[in-house]
């Protein structure tokens, strides 16, 4: 990239909470946030709101009487956005894009809607505007009063940082200073943890194994242990070094695989390997710091990345992590929250490790993160951000 991106503000709404104090003081505790939930007919490992985070979400339903027929993944993305907004010190006269994603939108909504339509023969009158994937950023756009673009997208567990780089796009061409960017999933709902069953790759609750539910990162695990989070991950974007920048972004690249099945990678993650390098293009590799892995808990996907990094860097490879231990996978917020976990560690100057991989040392200051995602369908984006 030929001039840095800045990131002004960052907010999110999570498992791990809605602060960055309290997200931070959360990632050093070395415990996951899953509980247990009824799902599916069965007990099933999930990644929840908190109480307090719940409330929140609760006062922005409330605070317009629109909203009260919204779905959680369009809340979620409600109180991120006005936070980050809040932060970065936008105000209403500002000039200023939109564009959140979401892997599957109203989920929640959807299903109800359509459970409704089955039982009656009816649909309710607000069943398509409330449902469909467009109204997030749309949403947003009125509760900020912005006068800019809005864009909301689907590429499925990528989709937050394909958010990034569209607003990276919209700032290097001239066409606009600022952007909000990021996703929004509230995907814990019966008929999606039934879809992760049916491919199976989701976490079986076995007793000996309840101290881990998600073993991303353990490359030598024997059996598949996604599990599913909520939330919400918001970004604020602008061209050119900003005083306020809490990191810049100076790399982005983005790859598809050549799919031999729909929800297929390579064995080696071709479109990570590419993503990676489009990424850090005239970047010394040996200045790479860490990766935020995407890293979802699967043995394929886990090894698969793992062969890509190694691919590309060689011997030599930075500091490994990733979060879906703690958090689960968040589908489409889940490269905002990974972003969200770099730019932690940047601004603390601490590497953040899997508590049960081994254990890496971190022997200078972090000054580079790269971050990856990649979804169904190979959807394979790296984000390289640096300490301003």
């Amino acid at each position: 990239m030929n001039n840095k991106i800045s990131i002004t503000a960052f907010s999110s709404i999570s498992p791990l909470g809605n602060s960055a104090e309290e997200v931070w003081k959360n990632y050093l505790d070395n415990e996951h946030c899953f509980s247990k939930q009824f799902l599916d007919q069965q007990e099933t490992f999930v990644a929840a709101l908190g109480a307090e985070s719940k409330k929140i979400v609760a006062e922005v339903r409330e605070s317009d009487i629109k909203y009260k027929f919204l779905d959680n993944s369009v809340l979620f993305a409600l109180a991120a956005s006005r936070k980050a907004v809040e932060q970065a010190g936008w105000s209403k006269s500002d000039v200023f894009g939109i564009n959140i994603g979401s892997s599957r939108g109203a989920t929640d909504l959807f299903e109800k809607h359509y459970k409704e339509y089955l039982d009656t023969g009816k649909a309710q009158t607000l069943a398509s505007p409330t449902t469909t994937l467009g109204n997030i950023s749309s949403w947003i756009a009125h509760d900020l009063q912005s006068v800019g673009p809005e864009i909301s997208h689907s590429i499925t567990c990528s989709t937050a940082l394909h958010a990034l780089l569209n607003g990276v796009a919209w700032l290097k061409s001239g066409m606009s200073d600022k952007f909000l960017i990021g996703g929004s999933e509230a995907p814990l709902t019966d008929f999606t943890i039934a879809q992760m069953r049916a491919l199976k790759i989701y976490s079986r609750i076995n007793k000996e194994d309840e101290a881990w539910p998600n073993l991303a990162f353990d490359f030598e695990k024997t059996q598949n242990t996604m599990v599913l989070g909520e939330g919400a991950g918001i970004c604020c974007l602008e061209s050119g070094e900003k005083e306020n920048a809490i990191a810049y972004v100076t790399g982005v690249g983005f790859a598809t695989e050549i799919l031999e099945h729909n929800i297929s990678i390579s064995a080696e993650a071709d479109c990570f390997q590419k993503s990676m390098k489009m990424a850090l293009q005239d970047v010394d590799l040996n200045s790479v710091d860490a990766i935020v892995m995407h890293a979802p808990g699967t043995i394929k996907g886990d090894l698969t990345e793992l062969r890509a990094i190694e691919k590309v860097f060689g011997s030599q490879l930075p500091l490994l992590t990733t979060n879906k231990w703690k958090i689960g996978h968040t589908f489409g917020a889940s490269g905002m929250l990974s972003l969200e976990l770099a730019l932690l560690m940047l601004q603390h100057d601490k590497f953040i490790e899997v508590p049960f991989a081994k254990e890496k040392q971190q022997t200078r200051p972090l000054k580079k993160i790269l971050i990856n995602a990649v979804g169904f369908g190979g959807n394979a984006v790296s984000i390289l951000i640096e300490k301003p």
